[in-house]
């Protein structure tokens, strides 16, 4: 998460909370990285000023604290402290370091169907706790979630629905970002944990396009889209989209629960995850062979003890030997020699002894 030196016109101490950085802000207030006494690291936003004048969004924002509390899981940014009758209200929350969902996308593209796939079951299996608490989220979305070492965190849940705003219509109270809300808050109709699910398949839509899958434009032309037009999946892993798809039906009631949810997307992570390993350990056993063999021509071959290696044949060369090896033939030859050479000097001898006694028969004349 980015974070920005604080602006002259920021508080230093919020509560029990030394204040350091910006982290954002947004329609409600700004958010601060804080820590305690202990030296334990908050997320602390502070609730804009018109909205703190608002005494309807204080009940609504007082009773959203209250459930949020209760929110039990790991998936969830643990809410740490609050002052509701502030000046300015405020909350904190565990700070959870890593990037967003959405600036993962931004900067390294799409993801996989096996990431997707696990990011969403841990998102789905933390709607379930934050459902059972009676908090609806109403703004999931790529932003709201921090990939942490420890795996994803929904934060910012239930102050969208703290605000008590039922439509997009009306300036300052607008809930949900075009493109991940759901159509029936749109319309202004009651918004149950199917609307969440309906931004959770959004959200996933756009971990494995890199985009939103009603594309981009103005909010009015995304909201149209959200109501009346179908999501664009083509690029969705063939794993996802069925599932992707009824997240995003326009009827709440035809959309799967968080909990079925979960465990469809626990199975397709596992499925996923296996389709990739395969393919990787061939490679790697591809790739052992191919170094092995490289190797091969550069390794002399082991030689065998001498109580155990094979006879060479006769008159043949022994593997690696660099002479004949000796045998019967090779005894043979020098036999032959040696005749040779006693005939060739008995006949040298005898043809000298002719050739003198020739010139001693022959005398002076």
């Amino acid at each position: 998460m980015a974070m920005m030196r604080l602006r002259r016109e920021d508080p230093r101490v919020v509560g029990a909370f030394r204040l350091h950085r910006r982290l954002g802000a947004g329609g409600m207030g700004v958010v601060y990285l804080g820590s305690d006494r202990r030296g334990q690291r908050v997320a602390l936003k502070v609730i804009r000023p018109d909205l703190a004048e608002d005494q309807e969004f204080r009940s609504r924002f007082a009773r959203e604290v209250s459930a949020a509390r209760r929110i039990r899981g790991g998936c969830t940014a643990r809410l740490v402290a609050a002052d509701l009758d502030a000046t300015r209200p405020w909350f904190a929350t565990q700070y959870v370091p890593g990037p967003s969902l959405h600036d993962k996308v931004l900067e390294h593209g799409s993801l996989s169907a096996a990431e997707t796939a696990a990011i969403g079951a841990a998102l789905a299996e933390g709607l379930v706790a934050v459902h059972e608490a009676g908090v609806v989220h109403r703004d999931l979305k790529p932003s709201n979630i921090l990939l942490s070492p420890k795996g994803p965190r929904i934060i910012d849940f239930g102050i969208a629905w703290a605000t008590g705003a039922s439509t997009l219509t009306h300036v300052g109270t607008a809930v949900g970002s075009p493109g991940f809300l759901a159509p029936e808050q749109v319309r202004g109709q009651p918004v149950t944990p199917a609307s969440d699910v309906f931004s959770l398949g959004a959200t996933l839509a756009y971990a494995a396009l890199g985009d939103s899958p009603f594309g981009q434009g103005s909010s009015e032309v995304m909201l149209y889209r959200v109501v009346h037009e179908e999501p664009q999946l083509r690029g969705v892993p063939a794993a996802l989209a069925p599932l992707v798809r009824s997240c995003l039906a326009k009827s709440p009631q035809e959309r799967p629960s968080t909990l079925q949810l979960s465990l469809r997307l626990k199975e397709i992570a596992a499925r996923e995850a296996r389709g990739v390993a395969r393919p990787m350990a061939r490679a790697r056993s591809s790739a052992a062979q191919e170094r092995a063999q490289d190797r091969a021509p550069e390794r002399a071959p082991e030689r065998a003890p001498e109580s155990k290696r094979p006879a060479p044949r006769s008159g043949t060369r022994g593997t690696g030997a660099s002479r004949p090896v000796p045998g019967p033939r090779r005894r043979l030859d020098r036999r032959l020699l040696r005749q040779r050479l006693v005939v060739f000097v008995t006949v040298t001898l005898l043809v000298a002894l002719g050739i003198a006694a020739a010139q001693g028969c022959q005398g002076p004349l």
